[in-house]
């Protein structure tokens, strides 16, 4: 199949709301008060960059970028939609997050995800991508609901 085609685009737009709805309402009814995905204000705050994934004219995913300091950024509320899972739309997303927060001199990528069963295969490819567990950063808790991650970065055109 062929790559998305990835674009910045604006959280609060109406092409976006129905998938990010899902999204939160998933996430909370698995997560309760655990669940730290953005709503579209969250998604429209400084320091976060949003990108959807493209297929055919038909949205088949986003995620976002947040900004935690000079160093480090977070992978914030990657989502494919429900008919575009397994298709390479969330490795796509996720390469080009990865990608653009390389390019934007980061050291550190971290991401916050969940334990449900609905989680295994976002950690699978966060673990196929070379994320690692860690501790929790910027403002997290641990709790039973809740992992935390980390990939160490790279100058964008060197090697890890």
């Amino acid at each position: 199949m062929t790559a998305p085609d990835i674009r910045v685009d604006d959280p609060a737009a109406a092409h976006v709301a129905p998938l990010l709805e899902h999204h939160l309402r998933e996430l909370a009814a698995v997560m309760g008060e655990h669940a730290f995905a953005l709503d579209a204000s969250g998604l429209s705050a400084p320091g976060v960059t949003f990108w959807t994934a493209w297929r055919g004219g038909a949205l088949a995913g986003f995620a976002a970028l947040k900004e935690l300091d000079k160093d480090a950024a977070e992978l914030k509320s990657m989502r494919a939609a429900p008919d575009a899972r397994g298709t390479g739309v969330g490795r796509a997303l996720l390469d080009h997050v990865v990608a653009e927060a390389r390019a934007r001199g980061h050291a550190r990528l971290y991401l916050e995800t969940g334990t449900a069963p609905l989680h295994q295969p976002a950690i699978g490819l966060y673990r196929s991508r070379g994320f690692t567990s860690c501790p929790p950063f910027a403002d997290y808790e641990a709790s039973p609901h809740n992992q935390f991650m980390m990939l160490a970065l790279s100058p964008a055109g060197r090697t890890a």
